[in-house]
């Protein structure tokens, strides 16, 4: 609760200050502490100011200045003193009460490539994504922990090389900042790139907000034969320094420790410093700081030093914040004459002079902390990178590493495979035995066993991709991938940076699309997000493999890794197309850290694929379930009996040879009939029969269709919906098998080798899931874009498929 919130009359007490710098100071000196109780008097005739009584005397603040201070009931203030005097252990400590003062708001902050999320994941519990490339965190994460009485609840926000609103993290970063105020920001620097982090550092000092720095991978710098006088540093920063490996968990106490001394106020370490720039810079900065001083709200989100520091850089977003004040015209003027004064006399930019200053107040630092010569630990990295990155052999080792990726998705994933296979067979056989007939038997064998099993049996082949797909991340190869592949993505229209979203969504094309924010240029963005469904994920796996093995048993991989190169060729021409005839060409620099490699360590890998599959668990609990149990009733309702069935009907399909009738037919016959016409006459062969036409030209009949159209909910709803369709309660073979076997109205197999081929190509282009398309439409800001995926892809998809099975027939 705010103080601005209460009425006239309320009491509170103060349990949090959440503005900064000079607001912050004064507020303090005027009595506002935590534990202070402070009582609403009344309201101005307008509603502004407000006045207030704290220590016996009465106080005004504007609402804007209230909303900054923090508050909680004096009894519920009470209540919860008397409980933590009354002992110091408590039987539940997750029922335990907390007051507000004792709830830290931590912003961990940092470059990408630092540790940031690893040490999210480590405080919070959480396990969210870590990987070795720009732009993995592309939102903020949240999660909260309980330490020493404190409760720290912690945001990891996006990665950022710095405070510039130029990039969409850093404008998220910033905009963050601006409105949510955090208590403490823990910004973390990587130990073996202290220069180019400690830019971005500089530049919370300039916001002169509360932290402490988490030096991680602290190891490196030890590994390295240097010695760093963190602690000396951190006074000469202003800001205490804990050395962290957030990989293992080290220091991650002494962290939390200093969080709590700074949001205290009693860490000696903590002083604000001015980063000083020089007389020509200082002398451009001066007038704009006094000046943005005197403008109401806006020093309590940043201060004026900061405002003048990124107005003098043009920074777009501060432009955008100072622009509705009627002061702006004399800060334009007052810009134009300290640059004009930096050009005469630096002969560079304000931006470039700052930044070179920004580093030579680094260098500074560093040479009065840093001790020690650099041994060569990049020379594993330049010994890797001489192959992986060269001309000759790049391109070869990134298809060998792919293909090898889907020959282990595909072979080695067959053994574990087989065993749920199995066991699912046991389950059915169990069922079929001794449930008693009836409609629930049906249930739980055709809609459920037939439709979730056929699908559960998928997951080691998708544990496996998303191994190989985390282990590429983590090691740093994803970002060399990036580097490689960025002439050709110039050629396509796009951005080396596009690549990474693109192999993204090999495992999932919505997080692939949201990855696309650490792309800068709005035209690469937008189309590397409407071509991303091309990519096949993980989710098409199961089709994949179900057909692949069954009618390609020894060529499977290649089959597979075939798909994936024909999506991949249809995003490259489709973002020709985009680029040729929508979006205007604009030339972005490919500018993108190459991080050291690291060798993943096993836990981090098992904890991504643990994520994945527990997603896919839930996935197969949820929504294949219900979409399982929804295909389940549209086939068995109406229901129908052999006395329904015209003569007429066995006739057509041809169904009884030698004259036979349905009276006269055996049992088997009369069940294959009745199993045949229901299906057919079922609330789902209606709708399926309607839509037959469409793909019939592709070699697809009216089940095929169905589960095609199921496949909106989730690509891997259309296992699950050709297992509904073709496994019988009354028979223990495997989906496989079944798409084999002659149908007994046309004697034929419902699949084949081109009408598998011609399928699996439609599945791989057609248009993306519903997820997918929220994706789409989301980041793209436009729902035009998400009926354009749908349209096109589907287009798309019937004429590729047309001609593969045209001439799969042929051959």
């Amino acid at each position: 609760m705010r103080l601005s919130e209460l009425k006239p009359g309320d009491s509170a007490v103060i349990t949090k200050i959440l503005g900064h710098g000079a607001f912050r100071k004064r507020v303090m000196e005027m009595g506002f502490v935590k534990g202070r109780e402070i009582k609403v008097m009344l309201q101005a005739p307008l509603s502004d100011p407000i006045k207030y009584r704290i220590l016996d005397y009465e106080v005004s603040l504007r609402r804007a200045e209230a909303s900054l201070l923090e508050v909680a009931d004096v009894s519920e203030w009470t209540d919860s003193s008397e409980q933590k005097a009354l002992t110091t252990q408590h039987d539940n400590p997750e029922e335990e009460v907390i007051r507000g003062d004792k709830i830290i708001n931590v912003a961990l902050l940092g470059n990408p490539n630092c540790g940031k999320t690893s040490l999210f994941n480590m405080v919070s519990g959480a396990h969210e994504h870590v990987g070795n490339y720009a732009g993995v965190t592309v939102d903020a994460k949240s999660g909260h922990m309980k330490y020493k009485g404190y409760r720290f609840n912690i945001v990891d926000l996006p990665g950022t090389y710095s405070l510039s609103a130029y990039s969409p993290e850093e404008l998220y970063v910033l905009r963050y900042l601006r409105k949510e105020t955090p208590d403490v920001i823990v910004n973390v620097v990587v130990g073996s790139n202290l220069e180019r982090n400690l830019f971005l550092t500089t530049e919370l000092i300039d916001m002169n907000r509360s932290m402490v720095i988490a030096l991680n991978m602290y190891d490196e710098i030890e590994k390295s034969g240097q010695k760093l006088n963190y602690k000396y540093l951190g006074q000469l920063l202003g800001v205490p320094i804990v050395p962290t490996v957030a990989s293992t968990g080290k220091g991650v106490n002494e962290l939390l420790d200093r969080v709590i001394d700074v949001y205290e106020m009693r860490d000696p370490d903590v002083r604000h410093i001015h980063v000083n720039m020089g007389p020509a810079i200082e002398n451009a900065i001066s007038p704009l700081k006094d000046a943005l001083k005197g403008m109401p709200n806006l020093q309590h989100h940043f201060s004026p030093r900061y405002l003048a520091i990124k107005f003098l850089e043009h920074d777009p977003e501060v432009e955008r914040m100072l622009k509705p004040y009627r002061e702006y015209e004399q800060l334009v003027t007052l810009r134009e004459t300290g640059t004009n004064n930096i050009m005469k006399k630096l002969g560079e930019d304000p931006q470039a002079a700052i930044a070179s200053e920004k580093y030579g107040f680094i260098e500074g630092a560093l040479a009065e902390t840093l001790d020690g010569t650099v041994k060569r630990e990049q020379k594993t990295t330049e010994i890797i990178d001489a192959f992986v990155t060269n001309k000759l052999f790049g391109f070869p080792i990134f298809l060998i590493v792919m293909f090898v990726m889907f020959w282990c998705t595909f072979e080695i994933g067959n053994y574990p495979m087989e065993w749920i296979e199995s066991l699912v067979s046991y389950i059915s056989e169990l069922i079929g035995n001794y449930m008693p007939e009836g409609p629930l038997k049906d249930l739980l064998l055709d809609g459920i066993i037939g439709g979730v099993g056929g699908v559960i049996v998928f997951l080691p082949n998708i544990l496996i991709l998303y191994a190989f797909i985390s282990f590429m991340e983590d090691s740093g190869y994803m970002a060399r991938v990036a580097f490689i592949m960025d002439k050709l993505m110039h050629k396509m229209g796009l951005h080396g940076k596009s690549f990474i979203p693109l192999v993204m969504g090999f495992g999932c094309n919505v997080p692939a699309i949201m990855s696309t924010r650490i792309i800068e240029s709005k035209s690469s963005r937008l189309i590397t997000v409407l071509i991303n469904p091309f990519m096949s994920c993980s989710a098409r796996i199961p089709i994949y493999v179900l057909l692949a093995g069954a009618f390609f048993p020894r060529h499977g991989t290649w089959v597979i890794f075939g798909l994936y190169l024909l999506g991949i060729a249809m995003a490259i021409i489709t973002a020709r197309l985009l680029r040729r005839f929508w979006f205007k060409k604009d030339e972005t620099p490919f500018v993108m850290e190459l991080p050291p490699y690291r060798m993943p360590t096993a836990k981090a890998t098992l904890r991504a694929m643990w994520a994945k599959a527990e997603q896919y668990l839930k996935k197969m609990g949820g929504l294949i379930l219900v979409a399982s149990i929804i295909i389940w009733a549209l086939s068995y309702f109406p229901r129908y009996s052999l006395e329904d069935i015209p003569q007429s009907y066995v006739a057509e399909t041809g169904m009884l040879k030698d004259g036979k009738t349905l009276q006269s037919a055996g049992e088997d016959e009369k069940s294959a009939i009745l199993n045949t016409y229901q299906q057919e006459h079922s609330i789902l062969g209606h709708i399926g029969r309607a839509c037959e036409p469409v793909v019939k030209p592709i070699g697809q009949t009216w089940k095929g269709c169905v589960s095609l159209i199921a496949g909106a909910a989730a690509k891997e709803v259309v296992v699950s919906t050709l297992g509904v369709l073709y496994v019988g309660d009354d028979d223990e073979a495997a989906l496989s098998e079944r798409l084999q076997e002659p149908s007994p109205v046309t004697g034929q197999p419902p699949f084949n080798p081109a009408k598998a081929l011609a399928f699996m190509v439609f599945v791989l282009i057609y248009f993306p899931c519903i997820a997918t398309i929220a994706a789409i439409i989301r980041e793209t800001g436009s729902w035009k874009y998400g009926l354009f995926s749908v349209l096109y892809n589907t287009v798309l998809a019937w004429i590729v498929s047309f001609i593969v099975y045209r001439i799969a027939l042929l051959i």
